[in-house]
């Protein structure tokens, strides 16, 4: 491991005791549900839970919020901050975060680098990116002057916490437990995923300047998201997976939701990418070979 990269610590002490008792308590809560056994209903929340946090967070605030891939309406928008904050996801924050990790790849100052070992990489940066509240504001100019996106950003967990009040009044502690915690959890560890192996094994077919790898197994298991190093070379594109055999389903979810008018002005990879023109590897060789995960 390379010296630390990462900024100092930003946040109090009390924030990070918060932000960590709740990760411990998300972990937990679905270990105890399992442990006593759940119902089907737990399932069956779940099921209707997992996939609008998912998109919340991967078409939300990723391509979206973070990326402005593509147009939508202000109460869609909302929506769509709404959908990632009952998973804990916070659309200020992730934006300034994760722009603040593009500016910085791999290098000094990016929040949540490989290069600083696993737990600074996976679970520290969940508990302080190193940037103060206004450093991040100050990345998310055009996300700031809507006051929608900034009540939820004073109460980020809200949203989440309405939720699993909701699932206890529908079947108790395991329906919150396993309808609510265990996606978000899942969830989180996804996005860790990309965060951490996508930058350090993969194939890279763009050079980027940074470690960025599509990993065939990520993008597998996180829609479309672990097409990294195609992300890292067109970051404003709502496509990740540009090759036809690179399945990104959150591409499809963006593609469907235009075509029924609910976004528009989707923005795409040049032709040129997705007909292999100006690939380029480290050995110069045209294609690349994959390193596997």
């Amino acid at each position: 491991m390379t010296d630390r990269l990462a900024r100092p610590a930003a946040r109090s002490r009390q924030g990070r005791a918060q932000s960590a008792i709740l990760l411990a308590l998300l972990h937990l809560a679905p270990a105890v549900a399992l442990a006593s056994g759940p119902q089907a209903i737990d399932w069956t929340f779940m099921a209707i839970v997992y996939p609008i946090q998912a998109i919340g967070i991967g078409v939300g605030l990723h391509r979206y919020f973070a990326h402005r891939s593509f147009k939508t309406s202000r109460p869609f928008q909302f929506l769509l901050a709404l959908s990632a904050a009952t998973a804990f996801g916070e659309a200020i924050t992730f934006s300034g975060k994760h722009r603040l990790h593009h500016q910085y790849s791999d290098a000094k100052g990016d929040v949540h680098t490989p290069l600083d070992g696993w737990w600074a990489c996976w679970i520290e940066s969940l508990l302080d990116h190193g940037y103060s509240k206004q450093e991040i504001l100050d990345h998310v100019p055009d996300l700031e002057r809507y006051p929608e996106l900034m009540w939820l950003h004073r109460n980020a967990r809200l949203p989440g916490l309405l939720l699993l009040a909701l699932a206890w009044s529908v079947g108790g502690f395991s329906t919150a437990a396993i309808g609510v915690c265990l996606p978000a959890i899942i969830i989180i560890h996804q996005t860790s995923s990309i965060n951490y192996f996508a930058h350090r094994r993969g194939a890279r077919p763009f050079e980027t300047g940074d470690h960025s790898t599509n990993n065939t197994l990520v993008a597998i298991l996180t829609f479309g998201e672990g097409w990294h190093n195609n992300h890292h070379r067109y970051p404003y594109s709502a496509r990740a997976g540009i090759e036809p055999w690179e399945v990104d389903m959150f591409y499809w979810v963006i593609c469907a939701l235009e075509r029924i008018g609910l976004v528009w002005q989707v923005r795409r990879p040049p032709d040129r990418a997705r007909r292999g023109v100006d690939l380029v590897t480290r050995n110069g060789n045209n294609g690349s070979a994959s390193l596997g995960m």
